[in-house]
């Protein structure tokens, strides 16, 4: 299992909404995308997936852009990984023939697999990943003599 290029410029693009959210100042997409490094294009539909599903809100205006719909820490990084890439990314697909005692053996384990990680993901929100950054630049400033 990997995270997609999509979830990981999603979940980057939040932890820069979820940095200006303190000042409840929006962010333009040319700034989010400068910050994070993310193309601007792709960033703009990512926003209107995350805009659609209630994680973020717009506004309109000369200081418009995008902000966070609810606080960082009420986010989870399962209700991200579920608006970009679906319900269902999870599924597990097989061929047509009859279900033998090894394809249901499989398809338990990847079901297992699956409810662990959801497990993971529930638990951590928007706040605990920009704690764990603010956590890691700090470390990288350290130096010993």
């Amino acid at each position: 299992m990997e995270l997609s290029c999509k979830s990981e410029y999603a979940l980057l693009a939040l932890m820069a909404l979820a940095d200006s959210f303190k000042d409840n100042e929006p962010l333009q997409i040319r700034q989010i995308s400068a910050r994070q490094e993310i193309p601007d294009r792709y960033l703009e539909q990512l926003l209107a997936i995350l805009r659609r599903s209630g994680l973020v809100r717009s506004q309109r205006g000369a200081r418009g852009g995008y902000i966070l719909a609810r606080e960082p820490w009420q986010i989870t990084v399962l209700e991200v990984m579920n608006s970009i890439e679906g319900q269902d990314a999870d599924a597990i697909g097989g061929s047509k023939s009859a279900e033998t005692a090894e394809k249901k053996v499989l398809k338990d384990l990847w079901k297992g697999s699956c409810e662990a990680m959801r497990g993971i993901l529930q638990k951590h929100t928007l706040q605990d990943l920009c704690d764990r950054r603010d956590a890691q630049k700090q470390a990288e400033l350290m130096y010993y003599i």
